[in-house]
Order: structure tokens, then sequence, then C-alpha cells
């Protein structure tokens, strides 16, 4: 049997319509024969992500038809139960500050590994060898379930669980976020960092009537604030 290649891979992309996990499709659609995209409805608060989702698609087609024919299904699933057990100011409205463990209470616990688990399911169903996602440890919030070595050790679980290779590929995990504008660039130019720029949702306030240099957001909170930093400072070491 002949060992499949990157270039003959199918990947899943774990999307949420924000702007990790779109340069992470975008990097996914680069490399990958075909990828399908997976999101969750689990009560967010800034569920207009999932809105975005259909438009950053649309547009990655329209404007990148190279990678039209490589992009598959889109799955979304309701995992609205995460609002039951895992309740934080990213699924009911409250201000967003520190709790006594050090962990902003934008904290779900589990929601990666209970992602990444539905998501393997529906990979092995649909003979897709290769999870993508956004996960980050270097410019992020401090979440224990975006670390390397947690998503190492999910590799390895998942692989075992379904009894077949389960490849996790986090793209993003040692960029910080400048680095992930400079990637989007690397990939598709000023045409992509222009589509994540203006459809792509990150504030976790669900804000979309102001619009910054870097995108849509309320300029406040953490996922904001991070994001207007890495735009900042990508286009601080940028020529010209």
């Amino acid at each position: 049997m002949t060992k499949p290649t990157e270039a003959t891979r199918r990947a899943l992309v774990l999307f949420s319509g924000g702007q990790d996990s779109t340069v992470c499709l975008a990097w996914a659609l680069q490399r990958f024969e075909r990828v399908e995209t997976i999101g969750f409805d689990y009560g967010q608060r800034h569920r207009i992500e999932l809105e975005c989702r259909g438009n950053v698609r649309r547009e990655i087609a329209a404007q990148f038809p190279h990678w039209a024919p490589r992009l598959g299904e889109d799955h979304l699933l309701d995992l609205s139960l995460l609002a039951q057990i895992g309740d934080s100011a990213l699924t009911s409205e409250r201000a967003i500050e520190l709790d006594a463990n050090g962990l902003p209470n934008t904290f779900v616990p589990g929601r990666n590994l209970l992602f990444l688990t539905f998501a393997a399911a529906l990979a092995y169903r649909r003979g897709l060898d290769v999870l993508v996602g956004g996960m980050c440890e270097t410019d992020y919030s401090g979440y224990p379930d975006c670390r390397d070595n947690t998503l190492k050790a999910m590799q390895l679980a998942l692989s075992l669980g379904l009894d077949t290779p389960m490849t996790v590929e986090t793209p993003l995990m040692f960029l910080t976020k400048a680095d992930t504008w400079a990637l989007a660039d690397t990939l598709g130019g000023a045409p992509l960092n222009a589509l994540v720029a203006e459809y792509t949702h990150t504030c976790y306030l669900g804000e979309r009537g102001q619009r910054h240099p870097w995108g849509y957001g309320c300029g406040q909170c953490p996922a904001c604030q991070l994001r207007a930093a890495g735009h900042a400072g990508w286009l601080a070491r940028s020529p010209g």
C-alpha cells in the first residue's frame, strides 16, 4: 500500500471563523488534497463568529480559485452542553477578568479537548486523517488546552482510541500574532490579510460595529488587544 504524502492527505480544519482558524484553513488548502471544515455552536457569547464562517469560506473560494477545488464540505456541530458544564465569560454575560487560578474567566474547561474528540470522530467517518487547529501557546490567554504538550497528548490518545493514525497539526503553535499576520501574507499576500481583516471575527463580545485596521471588534477585550497588537507588530516590520 502506498503511503500517503502531504499532497494526497485529507484534512479537517477546526474552523471558528476567526483570524487564527482562517489562516490555518489557508495553510491546509496550500498543502492537502482535500480540506473540510468543522465548527461548533457551544452557546458562545460571540456567536456572530458562526455567521462569519460561511462568508470566509465563500471569499476564500472566490478570491483564491486555485484553492477552491480542494475546499470540501463544512460541518457545524451543536455542543451547547458546554455552556452547562463550562460556564464562563465566553458563554454568559459577565465582565472578563482573571480567576483565582490565574486563568482568564474566558477559559471554557475542556473545550479544545472536546472539539478535537468530535472532530476526530467525524474525520474518521469521512476518511480524513489530519486535524488542523489554530491553538497557540505564544500570544495567547494561557488556556492549558492550547499548549503543545496537550495537543501532542491528544494526538496520541485519538490515534490509539481510533486505532488509526490521526495527525493533529497546529501551524500557529509557536507563532506570535504578528507572525500569524506574516504567515497569511506568505500564503495569500495582501488579499488574504484583507480578507482576514474584513470577514473574520475574534472579539469576545461579538462586536462588529466598529472597523479597525485589523478588523471588527470592541478593541478592549483580550482577543481584540492581541489581534491589534499583532497587526501593529506585523506592520512595523513589514517593508514599505
